[in-house]
């Protein structure tokens, strides 16, 4: 698996990718901690947004929870705007299996109920087990599988592949 992907390129793509579907005035944009958040600080700049960045932690609504027990580090949740009839760019650094996505759906749910949400990512690699696509994929790998996709930062951002050991499951 190729190591050497270029974040700063990434995320010039994904700008470019936004742009003609943000209004800077009305849309809003959400990162999911810890990752989501520096692509979204990163993103949020870029495109000139004025509302505030929202940031969520999404432990405690994980389907999983039980299995994977809880983050050392759990952040409390910050939406500093209405969400109800809002446009809202929901933004992670990976997306692989769907679920932290369809634990911020539920969260953001919470808050009000958002005109629309876009989900951008750096990183869809694939081997989704809800029906979670991303709008914006800054890079696709497609059946990327026996490792884990890890952004490092926050300054740089850098993205790492990690192999799997021996016989344990991604």
């Amino acid at each position: 698996m190729n190591a050497d992907w270029d974040v700063s390129s990434l995320l010039e793509g994904m700008v470019r990718d936004l742009r003609p579907r943000v209004d800077p005035e009305q849309t809003a944009m959400i990162g999911i901690f810890t990752g989501g958040v520096w692509v979204a600080q990163a993103l949020h700049h870029a495109l000139g947004l004025n509302t505030a960045l929202g940031r969520l932690d999404i432990s405690f609504y994980r389907d999983d929870f039980s299995q994977i027990g809880l983050h050392p580090q759990v952040r409390a949740s910050d939406i500093p705007f209405d969400v109800n009839g809002r446009s809202i760019i929901l933004v992670d650094d990976v997306l692989y299996t769907g679920r932290t996505i369809r634990a911020a759906l539920n969260e953001i749910f919470d808050y009000g109920r958002p005109a629309s949400v876009l989900l951008a990512v750096l990183v869809d690699r694939g081997g989704h087990e809800l029906p979670v696509s991303a709008d914006i994929a800054a890079l696709r790998l497609n059946g990327a599988t026996g490792g884990q996709i890890k952004l490092r930062g926050p300054d740089p951002l850098r993205l790492e592949w990690l192999a799997a050991a021996p016989g344990s499951v991604a």
